[in-house]
C-alpha cells in the first residue's frame, strides 16, 4: 500500500487498483472522485472507497429545498453535497461505506462491478441481490443505493453500503415525498432500508471494506495496487472549491411562473418554467432519474419555445439518443399531452 499526500496523484497501473480516502468531508471525497475520473492515466478499473460524516448528498438534478432539511443539517454541523450522477438524495454518516468503480467507458461492466459488491457481502454471510434500477437488497430490504455517470471517455458507478447508519438522523434530514413512498409500496424510509449489522451485529466498516477489497482483487485479478489518499494536491483544491460552492450545491433558481410535476417508474420530474410573452423564457428540470445528461439537456431544449404542448413535445424529441432516453421522453410526451397548461 502506498500513501499519497501533498503531491500530484499519479495512478498509471495497467490493471485494477484500489484508492482509499482518509477524509470524511463530502466535498473533498466528491472532488477526489472527479479527479480520479478525469485526471489519472488509469487503464484498468479503480475501486475507490470513501466515507462522509453527517452529510446529505443529492443527485445532480435534484431540487435541494424539496429533498432535504438542509438548514437543519447545516445548523447541526452537517454538510450538503451534490454529486455528478443522477438518482435520489442519500444520508451518509460514519456507519456508511461508499464505493465507486471508475473506468474507461469501453471497460465499464456493471454486472462485473455488482459482482464485487454481492460477493464481498456474501463472504460476510449476507446473501444479496441487485433489484430494480439501482438497489441492492438483503432479505428484501435495501442496504445499498447505486448511481451512474458517463461522459465521452470515462464512466463511474458508485453507491452506498449501510453498515450501521443512524436511521433516526436519516429521517430527520431527508424529505422523501409521499408519492415516492407510495410508488415503492412503503410506509417510511426506515421500513425500506436496513443496516448490515442487523444480520451480523459484529460487523464494522473496516471488515466490510476489507471484504470488498478481497472480492475486487479476486474478480479483477492481480496485480492490484492500493493507495491511501489524504490532503489537497493536484486539481483537488479547484475541485473542492467547486463542490463546496453555493452555485454547485444550490444553483441559480429563477422565479417560476409555472411548475408541472409527475412521478414515473424511472423517477420523478419537476418542470419549472419562467414565462414571457407566451414563450418559455427559462426552464429548469429537477429529477431523481438516473440519466443526468438527459435531464440537464431538457431545460435548454425548452427555452424560447411557445407555451404550447405540441411545441414543447417537439422540442424534446431531439434528445432521444439511447433506448433509456427514448423511453423517458415518450413518457414525458404522453404526460404533457394530457396535462392542463
Amino acid at each position: 500500500m502506498r500513501k499519497v499526500g501533498h503531491y500530484i496523484l499519479q495512478i498509471s497501473w495497467d490493471t485494477a487498483s484500489i484508492v482509499v480516502s482518509r477524509s470524511f468531508d463530502p466535498w473533498y471525497n466528491l472532488a477526489l472522485e472527479e479527479m480520479l475520473l478525469h485526471g489519472t492515466k488509469q487503464q484498468g478499473t479503480i475501486l475507490y472507497l470513501w466515507q462522509n460524516h453527517n452529510t446529505v448528498v443529492i443527485g445532480r438534478n435534484q431540487n435541494v429545498w424539496k429533498e432535504c432539511r438542509w438548514e437543519q443539517l447545516h445548523n447541526e454541523g452537517g454538510k450538503l453535497a451534490r454529486r455528478l450522477s443522477g438518482g435520489g438524495a442519500v444520508y451518509h454518516d460514519k456507519g456508511n461505506l461508499n464505493f465507486t468503480f471508475i473506468t474507461r467507458r469501453r471497460e465499464y461492466d456493471l454486472e462485473k462491478q455488482l459482482q464485487v459488491i454481492l460477493e464481498g457481502v456474501a463472504e460476510l454471510g449476507i446473501p444479496a441481490k441487485f433489484s430494480g434500477r439501482n438497489d441492492i437488497l438483503a432479505q428484501g430490504r435495501k442496504f445499498s443505493g447505486n448511481a451512474f455517470y458517463k461522459d465521452a471517455d470515462r464512466a463511474y458507478h458508485h453507491g452506498t453500503i449501510l453498515v450501521a447508519v443512524d436511521f433516526a438522523q436519516m429521517s430527520r434530514y431527508l424529505q422523501v415525498s409521499r408519492e415516492k413512498m407510495v410508488a415503492k409500496g412503503i410506509e417510511s424510509v426506515q421500513a425500506r432500508v436496513v443496516n448490515l449489522t442487523e444480520f451480523r451485529p459484529d460487523l464494522d466498516i473496516e471488515s466490510v471494506a476489507e471484504s470488498l477489497k478481497k472480492s475486487f482483487r479476486r474478480i479483477y485479478a492481480p496485480p492490484v495496487g492500493e493507495v491511501v489518499v489524504e490532503g489537497l494536491f493536484g486539481e483537488l483544491p479547484q475541485l473542492y472549491e467547486k463542490y463546496s460552492s453555493w452555485e454547485w450545491r444550490f444553483g441559480q433558481t429563477p422565479a417560476f411562473d409555472l411548475v408541472l410535476e409527475k412521478r414515473f417508474p424511472w423517477g420523478g420530474i419537476e418542470l419549472a418554467m419562467a414565462l414571457e410573452a407566451g414563450r418559455i423564457r427559462e426552464a429548469k428540470v429537477f429529477s431523481d432519474a438516473m440519466e443526468p445528461h438527459l435531464i440537464q439537456a431538457m431545460g435548454p431544449a425548452l427555452e424560447g419555445v411557445l407555451l404550447d404542448k405540441e411545441a414543447m413535445v417537439d422540442s424534446l424529441q431531439v434528445l432521444k439518443k439511447t433506448p433509456q432516453e427514448k423511453a423517458i421522453i415518450e413518457d414525458i410526451t404522453e404526460w404533457l399531452s394530457l396535462v392542463e397548461i
